[in-house]
């Protein structure tokens, strides 16, 4: 089996050294091929310098480099692109994760796990504005997803190569990707790990991502529930706004009907034409959307399901690649 670490670096030039020397230092005692990645994301910077000194020493080390900054999940979108091994590890370059870790992580996949994800259970940030928050979020994550995990946050994670080449990432989802796997059919668990106060440099995050954060929870929720039949979705709230706006109108109508009354300055009968028309639009939605999806699945011909195995002739076919 190989193995592929892959770590995204944004202006991290005083751990990458103490990073690589300690990761080093545990793969090699691992009975396994591999490789590390180092993504640099548009460092301002000595990293990159750093990181380039490093390659040409080491044979094992693959350094792919952005030509500016474009964040934490294109970041991990292009280690999965660039791995080669078997098995991918993906960690911070702020050493807060502990390479340690990844031997328990890799006794874990071979209980048969698709994604091994970590938890920091006792976790080394601020709590108001790093952990509150977060135990917030990954709350809602696992209700909204119904992947229960207790710390979507943590990078540390092992993936089986195959599950990866069915995630697309996009915005801000590199943390929803035990959702996403699980989609897919991957196998998930949790382990805990140890996680280390930062020494040097600053954390590139904060509060002010939980919108972005909440809106592609939003994507991910509509992507695992709704791609292939949106019309479920916005037809049915097309069916309840419509439905509310024709019981209106026809309330206002008996009124007018068979009461004498005006249906001048009635704010109601505003509210009626809205929802009905609201209505319509939903359902249109809904139609365009059946329309965009079944282009997407046919023009490319990608099936809407996942094969694990097909037995057939008293032979076994692995397969495990995702839609």
């Amino acid at each position: 089996m190989k193995l592929s670490v892959v770590i995204p670096i944004y202006n991290e030039e005083e751990n990458i050294n103490l990073l690589y020397e300690e990761l080093k230092e545990v793969l090699e005692t691992l009975e396994h091929e591999y490789e590390i990645i180092f993504i640099d994301d548009g460092s301002k910077d000595n990293s990159l310098e750093l990181l380039t000194k490093i390659q040409l020493q080491d044979s094992s080390v693959v350094v792919v480099s952005f030509r500016r900054n474009f964040g934490q999940t294109a970041a991990m979108s292009a280690g999965f692109d660039y791995a080669t091994g078997d098995v991918i590890v993906t960690m911070d370059g702020d050493m807060q994760n502990d390479p340690h870790d990844i031997p328990k992580f890799l006794a874990k996949m071979d209980e048969g796990y698709d994604l091994v994800s970590g938890w920091r259970f006792k976790r080394q940030d601020p709590f108001l504005n790093r952990r509150l928050p977060s135990m917030i979020a990954n709350k809602i994550i696992s209700v909204v997803t119904g992947v229960h995990l207790h710390d979507y946050g943590c990078t540390l994670k092992t993936f089986r190569k195959e599950i990866t080449e069915g995630i697309h990432l996009y915005g801000e989802m590199h943390r929803f990707i035990p959702a996403i796997a699980s989609g897919v059919g991957g196998e998930i668990a949790e382990v805990k790990v140890n996680h280390r106060p930062r020494r040097f440099g600053t954390s590139k995050y904060g509060i002010s991502r939980t919108i972005r954060v909440v809106l592609d929870l939003m994507t991910v929720k509509f992507m695992l529930s709704y791609a292939t039949r949106p019309i479920q979705v916005f037809g049915l709230l097309g069916v309840i706004s419509g439905g509310i706006g024709f019981s209106i109108a026809l309330v206002l109508t008996i009124e007018r009907q068979f009461f004498g009354m005006p249906l001048a300055n009635r704010p109601l009968l505003l509210l009626a034409v809205l929802l009905i028309f609201m209505g319509m639009q939903f359902i249109s939605m809904g139609l365009l959307g059946e329309l965009q999806a079944r282009t997407y699945h046919e023009s490319q011909e990608k099936p809407i399901y996942v094969v694990r195995k097909v037995l057939k002739s008293g032979e076994d076919e692995e397969k495990d690649s995702p839609s």
